[in-house]
């Protein structure tokens, strides 16, 4: 695969490479006596030097022939050096920051090379927003690889989006500058199934010669993985269970172990390789999503690679899970991935090989962060008009539109069994509950002494003015409402709660400001983080989206709720392909048979 995401392609460079290694001419850049984390071979290699010319690496071992009057001497004497870090899986804008920001945020952390999936701002902005999305990324220095988005809508037929893709606009997209494949295939039933389209999107994925990114997220590691994998998907992130990802990688699968700000897989999962003892190439660590505040706090993938070797792995796989893995899985490993002759000169310098801190960041051939910080400008955003103003709910948001009748039959019953939604906190699965609900006035009202809220999604992108109501349980919620036009992967407007006039606040709070997320209680807005762009994204500095979503999670918790990053648990209720029971603006989806059900049995 050529690759248009470095300094210079190879081939213009190739005589310049073999005449500094030969020490005819000098290097631009000489690191001296590092501790090299060799990812081909899986050792530590003590006093190395690296010789860098134009961006990529001329020679690994003894430079002291590549250098020259002007070669810049970097000392690595105590450091260790590894190659730059690269995320497989992850969706900028769950982090409700630009691409450019968010490399203001990352690069400092080691991060040099992201394989973005835009589904976000594709539902919201169609193929356009795509574009965005990559034009951004060129104002940083971050490697920003893009997959074209693959489910628009996730599952087709249960929710509305604002676009739609289909095997017309793969075939459009797959020419673009900047994409590298097919984003994450959520429609696994029509996958399975052989339907028309979503295999047309497949194969014009595969003619292109790129690869296709999955999304398998049914415990069944029989026909299905088989068919879904024979489809010619490569790599799959929704793995929850030890046993799937060991039959991912046994079938030829890259299995993306994910551990975001919410999602905390990895612990669980990765028991399949430090319990098996199993040959680990096809194993990789990712994030998915990464809220703000996670990023200020924590840091992205030198987190997860910390989080990964104290739950046992050792410290130089945890470094392939995030390197060399990940781009052999996107076919990108003659380019990125080591730091050995010929490669992008992406490098990171760090102290101490198990508590890994990133002191210095090198992208093709440059010190581009140093200390935490970014020491290289990074260019102003550009917004266009067709991200802004996005909120077109079609009708007036009062309490009344949120409340839910019972069938007439109904009416002189004090509870009626509803099927209730559970959470299940820092993961992203769900449980379809039948508990039964209390009735007043001839409608169904939360029960807080269950842990039960009313939930409604509203049509925000057409005016429709469809809306699906829901129950649900395991936020802790005691009183107040909260709503967020972060609501995957449709990005409708979300609204849950415990009555509904706070509900009607917390709604009409995000229509009158483009979008976000917002917490309501006794009638007043808690906090606020506006997201102008696609109502998904902020258009400030990541620290300030820290400070607002900080405040936010201060409101939930004054609200009652106490599980980990409850928003981004919140934002998946309405995905229609992860089991058991979501709800989309349409109503309620049995995700398991992939069928509308009633809201009362």
């Amino acid at each position: 695969m050529l690759n248009k995401f470095c300094k210079k392609p190879l081939y213009e460079v190739t005589r310049t490479l073999a005449r500094v290694a030969m020490g005819v001419e000098k290097a631009d850049t000489v690191i001296l006596n590092a501790r090299l984390v060799n990812v081909c071979t899986g050792e530590i290699q003590e006093g190395m030097d690296v010789a860098i010319s134009e961006g990529r690496i001329a020679l690994v071992g003894d430079a002291a022939h590549c250098i020259g009057e002007n070669t810049r001497i970097i000392d690595g004497t105590d450091q260790y050096i590894a190659p730059g870090f690269m995320d497989g899986h992850i969706h900028v804008e769950s982090a409700m920051l630009t691409v450019g920001e968010y490399a203001r945020a990352v690069v400092p952390h080691g991060t040099t090379g992201i394989f973005m999936d835009p589904h976000e701002i594709c539902n919201v902005c169609g193929p356009e927003g795509v574009k965005f999305m990559i034009e951004d990324a060129k104002r940083a220095p971050l490697k920003a690889m893009s997959n074209a988005p693959s489910c628009v809508p996730a599952v087709a037929g249960f929710e509305d989006t604002g676009s739609h893709i289909g095997p017309e606009e793969i075939r459009e997209m797959m020419t673009w500058d900047g994409i590298m494949g097919l984003g994450e295939m959520m429609s696994f039933p029509n996958v399975l199934s052989a339907e028309e389209n979503i295999h047309g999107e497949l194969a014009e994925t595969l003619k292109s010669d790129n690869i296709i990114t999955g999304h398998y997220s049914v415990p069944d590691t029989g026909k299905g993985l088989n068919a879904y994998i024979a489809s010619g998907v490569r790599c799959c992130h929704e793995s929850t269970r030890a046993e799937d990802v060991l039959e991912k990688m046994r079938h030829g699968m890259y299995a993306l172990m994910r551990y975001g700000s919410a999602w905390h897989d990895m612990p669980v999962i990765i028991r399949a390789i430090l319990d098996k003892h199993v040959d680990d190439r096809f194993a990789c660590l990712i994030s998915d999503d990464t809220h703000p505040d996670t990023l200020v706090k924590d840091g992205h993938l030198d987190h997860i690679v910390r989080c990964a070797i104290r739950e046992g792995l050792d410290p130089i796989k945890a470094i392939q899970y995030v390197t060399i893995n990940i781009a052999t899985c996107f076919r990108m490993d003659h380019e990125m991935g080591s730091i050995s002759p010929s490669k992008c000169a992406d490098i990171v310098f760090f102290r101490d090989l198990r508590n890994i801190q990133i002191t210095r960041t090198m992208i093709d051939g440059e010190v581009v962060a140093e200390n935490g910080q970014m020491c290289v400008s990074i260019g102003e955003p550009a917004y266009p008009d067709f991200v802004l103003g996005t909120m077109h709910v079609g009708s007036a948001i009062t309490p009344e539109s949120f409340r839910i009748p019972v069938p007439e039959k109904d009416k002189g019953c004090s509870t009626i069994r509803t099927r209730v939604i559970e959470i299940i906190p820092n993961r992203v699965g769900t449980y379809e509950r039948l508990l039964d609900l209390p009735v007043k006035n001839w409608a169904v009202t939360p029960d807080i002494s269950q842990d039960v809220i009313k939930m409604a999604v509203f049509e925000r992108h057409h005016e429709t003015g469809t809306k699906g109501f829901g129950f649900l349980k395991g936020f802790g919620f005691k009183k107040g409402a909260l709503a967020q036009t972060v609501a995957h992967d449709a990005h409708n407007l979300l609204v849950a709660g415990t009555n509904d006039e706070d509900m009607a606040l917390a709604a009409n709070t995000l229509i009158e400001c483009g979008g976000g997320m917002c917490a309501v209680a006794d009638g007043k807005v808690l906090a606020l983080v506006p997201l102008p762009i696609a109502g998904l994204i902020s258009d400030k500095k990541v620290e300030e989206v820290a400070d607002l979503v900080s405040k936010l999670d201060a409101a939930w918790r004054e609200m009652g709720c106490v599980i980990n990053s409850p928003y981004m648990t919140m934002a998946i209720v309405p995905l229609a392909c992860l089991p058991e029971l979501r709800l989309t603006n349409r109503g309620l989806v049995d995700c398991r048979s992939f069928r509308f059900v009633d809201l009362f049995t």
